[in-house]
């Protein structure tokens, strides 16, 4: 699968068992490769002269998101761990729209990491008018005897720490009509067998989310969750066993994963003045996940 099939085209069928042994997962390692843009998305200037910064923008739905925002006119900064040719790609693909793109490396789960971030962003691209809090990792565990104190702070650190200390840093900088949108999950909502603290962060992430709405509302700065069932991204082949990952998505009513391009158009909606009337709400994009048996 390229990177601008129509991702409806891989209906059923699976993918081939494979595992990584990396968190968060490196794209280039993945086959097939996700599908990071439709061919035929249309860009119409949602986001001309905006300035974006997507955390863990690297790969998967971040990276989607960058070039969806590309394409509809903004600059983007992109924030990741150590995946430097996962990044080096993602801005290939950013300039190939025509706009800059500022990619940073360092790991949010330190918060002078995640100021640093924010001041590299406006010092680079002039501005900043949307963050979006995406960067994550997950770790199964089969009994809540397997979790440790160090996992459980580490997947904390990286999914709802960073996000705050994002947030706070990027604050002065975001105009009264900016907008946040942060990277939940069916998880957060559903909970997970294997996933407790992964599950426990995204359920933090929406309540974080939906609170910061409620405080921001006046200023007019827009917070909303983008909330993913199984997409394809390189933290399945990182998490899960060849075997979990050969039929990941499968259980779902549409037998197959999302796609990060089936996801990033939830984003540019949110961004945009489309959602102006929008905050505190969590959009479902999970292949119908809410009605599996």
């Amino acid at each position: 699968m390229s990177k601008t099939e129509d991702p409806t085209s891989r209906q059923q069928g699976g993918q081939p068992a494979q595992q990584q042994a990396h968190q968060p997962g490196r794209e280039t390692k993945m086959d097939p490769e996700p599908v990071v843009i439709r061919e035929d998305y249309r860009g119409s200037g949602k986001l001309d002269g905006k300035v974006a910064l997507i955390t863990g923008g690297d790969s998967g739905i971040g990276r989607a998101v960058a070039v969806h925002f590309a394409r509809e006119g903004a600059d983007v900064a992109i924030a990741h761990l150590d995946e430097d040719e996962d990044a080096r790609e993602t801005r290939r693909m950013v300039e190939a729209e025509g706009r800059r793109c500022h990619v940073f490396g360092g790991d949010l789960g330190d918060p002078e990491q995640c100021r640093r971030l924010v001041d590299e962003t406006v010092r680079e691209l002039g501005r900043l008018d949307v963050y979006v809090n995406n960067a994550a990792e997950q770790h199964e565990s089969e009994s809540p005897e397997e979790l440790t104190p160090e996992q459980i702070e580490r997947t904390f650190r990286t999914n709802i720490f960073a996000y705050m200390n994002v947030v706070a840093a990027a604050l002065p900088h975001l105009p009264d009509d900016g907008a946040i949108i942060a990277t939940g999950s069916v998880t957060g909502a559903r909970g997970h067998g294997t996933l407790p603290d992964y599950a426990a962060t995204k359920g933090a992430i929406h309540a974080f989310s939906f609170s910061l709405a409620t405080q921001l509302a006046e200023r007019g700065i827009r917070v909303n969750v983008v909330a993913p069932g199984p997409i394809w991204t390189p933290l399945i082949p990182a998490s899960f066993p060849a075997e979990k990952v050969k039929s990941f998505g499968a259980d779902t009513p549409m037998k197959r994963p999302g796609q990060p391009a089936e996801v990033a158009p939830a984003f540019v909606f949110l961004a945009s003045k489309d959602a102006s009337y929008v905050t505190g709400q969590v959009i479902h994009v999970n292949g119908g996940s809410f009605i599996s048996a």
